[in-house]
């Protein structure tokens, strides 16, 4: 499979959270990732990109929160969020860089 575009569309970027650090210890990386993006381009641009074999993939829809900035109401952003479960003996390492 060659890397296209549309893969790094999909996958926005890994989140770093203690939540997510301990799904890595049961084989399951955490990424932030379109809110369009359905579980088989997901686990298709996770395959491709990282050259991993993917077990399953799990979504979870975070709705923005309601905020205030100078007397205004705003509302940030809905994040769409895939727990993505590797096969055994397959990593990804989502390091923070430090």
């Amino acid at each position: 499979m060659s890397v296209k575009a549309e893969h790094y569309d999909v996958i926005r970027k890994p989140i770093i959270t203690e939540k997510s650090t301990m799904a890595s210890e049961n084989n399951a990386v955490v990424f932030e990732v379109a809110i369009d993006a359905n579980k088989p381009q997901i686990k298709e641009a996770v395959e491709t990109l990282f050259g991993v074999k993917v077990k399953a993939v799990n979504t979870v829809v975070s709705k923005g929160k309601v905020k205030r900035f100078r007397g205004q109401t705003g509302t940030r952003k809905d994040v769409k969020k895939a727990y993505v479960t590797l096969e055994e003996g397959n990593t990804i390492d989502v390091s923070t860089g430090l």
